[in-house]
């Protein structure tokens, strides 16, 4: 054992080295200028062909202010918040940096300067804004020797007027202005409050939101964040003393907020270079407020002559249609959101956000809240197709789960009103305990006599729901949903899976998502992440490069099929709007309860594209952003996905792919087995299955069928009786429809059309009750069939 004298010496020596090493450090560190380091430039954005796009995104939002000019309720919010020690501190906090480079050392999330001083050097005084061990070493030594050189109260200021507190302002008057609308001078205690939450991160404190840069930073979440930091920091004011009991007692609602102006561009441009900012926060790592600063070269996958061709495409529908003039009740408020998708690279090549960045601020191709109904359906075939569906009566008590892959050939019930049956052959009941009633648009039956079968792939030709939402319950609604994340859709956009309607568009993933996962249908089952930016620059220096990342979802069995079942949508379904003369097209329509969204996504072996189309009040002061029925929009019975959004999709497309061979689809290998019902003699399993009630030659909107339900008594077999409606105390449609969140019952309406899709009933994404029925329905633009 070492004695204590060879202990205490090897201590002393190891802490006068430490020491040794400080006062070097200390005395050869040097304070930088601040003006040098707080210059801003222009990011330049370029087209995918290299030519340039716009230069923008750093012109400096910044007006310095003297340090009498800036409110004293602004510096005690700030202080309170972040830094209560600053006007006795020396500039540093010991315990503060060794957790940060302790937690760095062990490989954790990096952390920034607890002092206001030391966040005033690193957003001032520091070129390099990299949260690396050397840049902490280099701070903490500036920190002291600013603290020791420069008075408390140029600091205070210097950090007030060069911090970044979200909508691209820099500094206390610019955060005013974007936040307020007013001069700094102007900002009460509360509105004080708030600006120093922001200072914690804007882009999870703006109750504007910013899911482009996070999908977890939603206008709902962020106004919540804000309210408890905003409500702890003036809490803290009194506590410190900065402010009185009484003072504190005036503000007791959430200042409101001045909504908030694109500092992009107009037209398209503006959504183009916050879809790339966007992405490169996420994924190139570099922060939210060093790319407001500006000086990067930004390579994106935007094709130039696409973003045209389908802003036109959507202008010229929207300009022969929609009049809101002539139509003030149904033609306000509508809004298109449209995506391409390279699917062999997943390039995002072309969107439609909105009519104007810089008057309409949210991305319609990247973030809507539009349920997309039958849109859906393809991953839930995808699922029985891979999975398989559970055999009969095989459920948690039944032993081991027995599965047989599903053929596109295999047949379920196509009846109105059909019970929805769980795994051990029970009726599935809501909480209330009430059985599920599935209807079909119409309230029609489909499938041969006497039993009602339909095959998977005339179901999906058709848009019948009820067989799609008994194989969503067979497959289980746990590989469905993973059928949709493992194409590409994002968890956060998907409703609950507990309720039968999940099956058939009760969530809401974005045009950008629904493209890129029928994009994984079209390469086969190879599954890419949509991409906005090839590579960044700065200086002339690669700091970001994208890499392929590929990963197999689906066999191409699986994928081959699916595609070659949604061929048949457009060749002969509810499709047949977006036929392309000379090219193989697969696609599927989705349109939802109350007729509130309208959904038309497909694809070649060379472009996926997605367009959406809905009524939205997002009205600064409706802050519930309601979704609002398109009945009689553009002089429509009823708006579905294969009137204006098919027709927005085929003109694109027909433009977008001028010039480029037609390529075919891979012929489908033979998949799985016939499953579902056992039919009776007279019912053979076939692709030729058609609906007991003849359709509709044009379009219409006549409401329920008058054609009675069949018996309850009829069997399909063993896999699951084939019962029919007449209520029993059943729910009937039993979704809720609020535009995407919660809510109430609205069974919708019913409407037949041209051919007959399915049904459009229920919606909400995470409603009570049984949940929503994001469903079909008949009637399309060009004589064809919607859904």
């Amino acid at each position: 054992m070492p004695s204590w004298r060879l202990v205490t010496g090897m201590c002393i020596t190891f802490f006068g080295g430490i020491m040794a090493v400080a006062g070097i450090a200390y005395a050869m560190v040097g304070v930088p200028d601040e003006a040098k380091s707080a210059k801003a430039q222009n990011n330049v954005y370029y087209w995918s062909d290299g030519t340039e796009m716009v230069a923008t995104g750093g012109s400096a939002n910044r007006q310095i202010l003297k340090y009498e000019d800036i409110p004293e309720a602004m510096r005690w919010a700030v202080i309170s918040a972040e830094n209560k020690t600053f006007w006795t501190d020396k500039g540093v906090d010991p315990t503060g940096i060794a957790r940060a480079l302790l937690n760095m050392a062990k490989g954790g999330e990096t952390q920034g300067g607890s002092t206001i001083t030391q966040q005033y050097v690193k957003n001032a005084r520091l070129d390099d804004q990299a949260q690396t061990f050397s840049r902490k070493f280099k701070e903490f030594f500036i920190s002291i020797k600013v603290g020791a050189r420069v008075p408390k109260s140029e600091i205070l200021a210097g950090y007030l007027n060069t911090a970044y507190y979200g909508r691209g302002a820099y500094g206390i008057q610019a955060a005013a202005r974007a936040y307020y609308n007013v001069d700094a001078s102007k900002l009460n205690p509360s509105q004080c409050a708030f600006l120093a939450a922001t200072l914690k991160g804007a882009t999870y404190y703006d109750p504007a939101g910013a899911t482009n840069i996070d999908p977890a930073a939603t206008p709902e979440a962020n106004r919540a964040r804000a309210v408890k930091r905003w409500t702890d920091i003036l809490d803290l004011e009194v506590k410190f003393g900065h402010m009185s009991a009484a003072e504190r007692a005036k503000y007791t609602e959430f200042p409101e907020l001045h909504t908030p102006r694109s500092n992009t561009q107009r037209g398209q441009i503006g959504y183009l270079v916050d879809l790339a900012n966007g992405y490169i926060v996420n994924n190139a790592h570099i922060p939210e407020s060093n790319l407001e600063r500006g000086g990067y070269q930004i390579y994106t996958t935007f094709d130039k002559k696409r973003v045209q061709e389908l802003q036109t495409s959507v202008d010229k529908v929207r300009k022969a249609n929609i009049k809101p003039e002539l139509r003030p009740k149904t033609d306000t408020h509508v809004q298109f959101g449209a995506a391409s998708v390279n699917p062999k690279t997943g390039a995002i090549e072309a969107i439609y956000g909105g009519e104007d960045a810089t008057k309409h601020f949210t991305d319609n191709a990247d973030q809507t809240g539009a349920l997309v109904g039958s849109t859906f359906k393809p991953f839930v075939l995808a699922a029985a197709m891979r999975d398989g569906v559970r055999n009969p009566h095989d459920g948690p008590d039944q032993g081991a789960d027995e599965r047989t892959i599903a053929s596109p050939k295999s047949l379920y019930n196509g009846m109105n009103k059909l019970k929805i049956r769980n795994y051990d052959g029970s009726v599935w009941q809501d909480r209330d305990g009430k059985e599920w009633l599935q209807t079909n648009d119409g309230d029609e039956s489909f499938g041969k006599k006497p039993d009602y079968l339909i095959t998977l792939r005339e179901a999906m030709r058709e848009s019948v729901n009820s067989p799609y939402v008994q194989l969503g319950m067979d497959v289980g609604l746990d590989k469905v949903k993973q059928s949709a994340l493992d194409a590409g859709i994002l968890e956060s956009s998907l409703a609950s899976s507990a309720f039968p309607s999940f099956s058939i568009g009760t969530s809401d993933p974005s045009a950008i998502r629904i493209a890129g996962a029928y994009g994984t249908f079209a390469t086969h089952g190879q599954q890419r992440d949509p991409f906005s930016v090839k590579q960044v620059k700065e200086d002339g220096e690669v700091t970001y490069r994208h890499t392929d990342k590929v990963k197999q979802a689906f066999t191409p069995e699986v994928a081959d099929n699916v595609t070659d079942v949604l061929k048949t949508v457009v060749d002969a379904g509810t499709g047949t709007a977006a036929k392309l003369p000379g090219r193989e097209v697969a696609g599927k329509t989705g349109t939802t309860d109350g007729n509130k969204s309208a959904w038309f996504a497909g694809y070649t072996p060379q472009l996926s594209t997605a367009i959406s189309m809905y009524r939205l009040d997002d009205n600064e002061k409706n802050k519930k952003r309601e979704f609002l029925e398109m009945f009689g929009t553009g002089g429509q019975e009823k708006i579905h996905g294969a009137s204006f959004p098919a027709e927005i999709w085929h003109d694109y497309m027909s433009k977008a792919l001028q010039g480029v061979p037609p390529v075919p689809f891979a012929k489908p290998q033979p998949i799985g087995e016939v499953v579902g019902a056992t039919p009776s003699p007279s019912v053979t399993p076939s692709d030729t299955a058609s609906p007991d009630n003849s359709p509709s030659p044009t379009p219409s909107d006549s409401g329920p069928s008058d054609s009675p339900s069949p018996s309850e008594s009829q069997s399909c077999g063993p896999w699951w009786p084939c019962d029919g409606g007449n209520n029993n105390g059943g729910t009937e449609n039993g979704g809720t429809d609020t535009g995407g969140t919660t809510g109430g019952t609205d069974t919708g309406g019913t409407t037949t059309g041209t051919d007959t899709g399915g049904t459009d009933t229920g919606g909400g994404k995470n409603g009570g009750g049984n949940g929503g029925n994001g469903g079909e329905d008949g009637g399309g633009l060009f004589g064809g069939p919607s859904g």
